[in-house]
């Protein structure tokens, strides 16, 4: 397989697929193995409080290890970030925040009514008993409001009414509330109590994920930006609240960057400095400089066009998958609608064999870079189709009949897909009905 300064290339869609199942695959038996330890330690259960005890103690044990689970999978780890890709391992967390949510109420719940059984009490008083009166459970206490609280912010509904400089900063909080609620388990777990193997095993699991955090998102991160220097050279308005940001540095080659990938951002000044965010490159990238086009649909994205030439760039990356390498046909349909052209843009230029483009647009002033993709299309001998709303504002007909009309031979392509949730799974859908088999469908969602 060939390599970029070292890097491994992408691998095809199958291995990615095998990669992804044998990871899915261990996580699981870790649960498995988690869910062992209470078995073996448990001989039997009696009566109602034992059976909502012993339930309470195996939902515990799990959430403990999804917790683990879950800051494995925000190391972003370049393995997982681009050899299964950055969207399903972004999937991966999401699922994985549900079930630590719900084996977190589940234990919280269980424990409690077992022990309030157990002691003949009535819930509120077991409840403060136990977060007052028994060891390092005030700090569990905090740690569970911090998760119950990442998990409120990080749901659907919420997300779409906070900002995303909101959302990012209360889930770093993750971060303190897996470290509040360790001790508790390890002090209280009857799983642990004079046990040096499950114990070591424990230590072992959440030091693991400790040294990939800091690896990966600490130490890195520092070597990259202290050997690549990026700074912002220029700012360019590319739409009406689209603007396009160069940035230049030092032997941007050896980052092994490829059209289609994405970089987490943080700029250093403009008030922007606070928060990371992920915007994919709209050009191929070259040995002195990198570029994103940016629309402004939040405070951080709006204060983009405010960037000065000179401003330090602090960038994590490359990450995704969504490149030339998961193609496997000659000929390539890419589907963009909005901001979402911006990565196919890098790839509309660099993509081997027949390639078009289908951009949805509302209307000419909303063809964000459209120069430059028609200059690469004569250049290339290639297509770049554009589907605005009618004169009514009625919205283009994009069904499986009029994709296959309009594209002959369509389930013979490779069709790479960016742009807006509810417009991805729409023209998934007709993709599908169009005969295009799924793992030519290349998309990269971060939608969770």
């Amino acid at each position: 397989m060939a390599t970029v300064e070292g890097r491994r290339a992408i691998p095809p869609v199958r291995v990615r697929h095998v990669l992804a199942g044998a990871v899915t695959a261990a996580l699981w038996a870790g649960a498995a193995a988690v869910a062992a330890l209470w078995w073996a330690d448990t001989a039997s259960v009696v009566g109602a409080a034992g059976w909502l005890t012993g339930a309470g103690r195996i939902a515990g044990l799990l959430c403990g290890y999804a917790c683990a689970v879950l800051v494995g999978l925000m190391a972003r780890v370049p393995a997982l970030e681009t050899r299964i890709g950055s969207d399903r391992v972004a999937r991966w967390h999401a699922m994985a925040g549900r079930y630590t949510v719900c084996l977190l109420v589940a234990h919280v719940v269980l424990i409690l009514a077992g022990y309030a059984a157990q002691d003949r009490m009535s819930l509120v008083h077991e409840t403060v008993t136990v977060v007052l009166d028994y060891p390092d459970m005030l700090k569990a206490t905090v740690g569970t409001v911090i998760l119950l609280a990442v998990g409120i912010t990080s749901a659907r509904a919420a997300r779409r009414r906070t900002s995303h400089e909101f959302w990012y900063h209360v889930h770093l909080l993750t971060y303190a509330a897996v470290f509040l609620a360790f001790f508790h388990q390890l002090v209280l777990g009857e799983e642990f109590s004079g046990k040096p193997a499950a114990t070591a095993a424990w230590y072992a699991l959440y030091l693991g994920v400790s040294a990939l955090v800091l690896w990966f998102r600490v130490l890195t991160p520092i070597r990259l930006n202290r050997r690549h220097r990026l700074h912002v050279e220029a700012v360019h308005r590319e739409a009406p609240g689209v603007y396009s940001v160069v940035v230049r540095g030092r032997h941007l080659e050896e980052l092994g960057a490829r059209p289609g990938q994405f970089f987490r951002w943080r700029f250093l000044g403009a008030g922007l400095g606070r928060t990371s965010t992920p915007y994919s490159l709209s050009a191929p990238p070259r040995p002195d400089r990198l570029r994103i086009t940016v629309k402004a649909l939040g405070d951080h994205s709006a204060a983009v066009a405010l960037l000065k030439p000179g401003t330090r760039v602090w960038a994590e990356g490359p990450y995704g998958s969504f490149t030339a390498e998961r193609a496997t046909r000659r000929r390539s349909l890419l589907i963009a609608a909005g901001v979402g052209v911006t990565p196919l843009r890098a790839l509309f230029e660099t993509l081997p064999g027949e390639v078009t483009l289908l951009y949805r647009v509302r209307g000419a002033e909303d063809r964000i870079l459209g120069g430059e993709l028609e200059a690469i299309a004569r250049r290339r001998g290639a297509q770049v189709w554009y589907a605005p709303n009618g004169a009514g504002g009625q919205r283009p007909d994009l069904t499986a009949e009029s994709l296959r009309t309009a594209f002959p031979g369509l389930r013979g392509h490779d069709v790479y897909l960016c742009g807006p949730h509810s417009f991805a799974q729409d023209m998934y859908a007709a993709l599908r009905a169009a005969g295009v088999p799924d793992r030519r469908i290349h998309h990269e969602s971060f939608e969770l």
